[in-house]
């Protein structure tokens, strides 16, 4: 079955770090035929053009994904649009398993499963959110496809950092809102497009991989620096989707918020003077976010030619299995391998240490911990085994959505 053609849109502002490591591993994709258009601020778009990287670049410097998300699919001329977000690393099978979907007419939006700041741990599977704005586990299996019915009252919730759309119906939805500079801008869209019919797809080994790093509203440590657009954005989407309840700031979201609080304070990430600050921010944005103009219209379709990224496809892949000692050449070793194949370094230490995973800035994946220690959180605390079986039983887990096998060793 051959692949639809396909954009990946990256939004990213002040941290063109993140931004070039992102598309590394975008790069390493086995889908054939897929363009990647970044909008992003002057210092994102130069860290770009310094990779030299054959990507679609546009300049946007202020504090509104879906505004961004519009430029970007304004540029994007794939039959399916994706989007990804400029701190997250996507598996190498993630926009091939993504895309697929569509070649199911039916299908008009899909999502898939987020990994967390430990490369282990699900940050995200799959939810639906009503038009309240309140989300709903969704139990779906977690090896294979599942397609849901949605309406403009219910539909599954999309992702941000792992989410795609047939590009059609994106834009004859009217795309994404202005109005939601940030929270809810997705689930706006799922509501909207499930009301116009067809199928969304939750595809569960479509897998990124999410660090939730710094930015403008939010530290390192997920402390919120505001929550102005999460009351201004409740607002705007009460209005469309319920404007019953538009009358008062919802007490479930003061709840919500004030309880996420709570956790940062007894942990001293914030003292009683701050949280105050940050809820008056939530009531001061609920009061703008009614006065925001709704407003929607067909989006054209994109005139810019493809501009399919060179070099990607499917590519064999190998895991280095090292000990501590050995590590710093595991690593050079990986480094001058990465892209060429998809690599995978496994550094093994003594003990019990739970590991930890993700893509590096030279371009491969790395897991360290104990060669007892646990990986998988389902797993066993103890791993009773040995340094080569603990390498095959990882190359076990990560198979599904990475190559790991090779009869080929890599050049030393």
């Amino acid at each position: 079955m051959s692949l639809a053609t396909a954009s990946v849109v990256v939004v990213s502002r002040e941290r063109p770090g993140a931004l070039v490591r992102c598309l590394m591993a975008l790069a390493q994709q086995d889908h054939p035929a897929f363009e990647v258009v970044v909008v992003a601020d002057p210092a994102g778009l130069a860290a770009v053009a310094a990779t030299g990287l054959a990507v679609k670049a546009v300049g946007f410097d202020e504090a509104n994904i879906s505004a961004a998300r519009n430029l970007g699919l304004a540029q994007a001329a794939g039959e399916v649009v994706a989007f990804i977000d400029d701190d997250a690393c996507a598996e190498p099978t993630w926009l091939s398993r993504l895309v697929a979907v569509f070649a199911d007419a039916r299908v008009m939006q899909a999502t898939g499963f987020v990994r967390g700041r430990n490369g282990i741990s699900f940050q995200w599977r799959a939810c639906e959110v009503d038009r309240f704005g309140e989300d709903h586990a969704l139990d779906v299996p977690e090896d294979r496809v599942s397609l849901h019915e949605g309406s403009g009252a219910r539909a599954v919730k999309t992702v941000g950092t792992n989410c795609a759309f047939r590009a059609a119906a994106l834009r004859a939805a009217g795309g994404f809102d202005p109005a939601f500079r940030f929270f809810l801008d997705e689930a706006d869209v799922n509501l909207r497009l499930a009301a116009r019919g067809g199928l969304t797809a939750v595809v569960p080994l479509a897998q990124v991989h999410h660090a939730f790093a710094a930015s403008a509203r939010r530290r390192a440590d997920r402390v919120p620096l505001s929550l102005v657009e999460i009351g201004a954005s409740t607002a705007v989407f009460l209005r469309r989707h319920a404007p019953e309840a538009a009358g008062a700031l919802p007490q479930a979201v003061v709840r919500r918020e004030r309880a996420r609080l709570w956790r940062h304070l007894l942990r001293g990430r914030i003292g009683p003077l701050r949280m105050r600050a940050l809820m008056a921010g939530l009531r001061a944005g609920w009061a703008e976010g009614l006065a925001r103009r709704l407003a929607l219209e067909p989006l054209p379709d994109s005139g810019a030619p493809f501009a399919p990224l060179p070099g990607t496809g499917p590519r064999g892949g190998v895991v280095l299995v090292t000990d501590r000692a050995g590590r710093a050449a595991a690593l050079d070793q990986a480094g001058r391998a990465a892209g060429a194949r998809i690599v995978t370094v496994l550094v093994l230490s003594r003990g019990f240490r739970r590991h930890r995973h993700g893509f590096t800035d030279g371009g491969f994946w790395l897991q360290e911990g104990g060669a007892h220690g646990k990986a998988d959180r389902k797993g066993p605390v103890f791993w009773r085994t040995t340094a080569a079986l603990r390498g095959e039983d990882e190359r076990k887990r990560l198979a599904p959505v990475r190559p790991v096998w090779s009869d080929t060793p890599l050049d030393r």
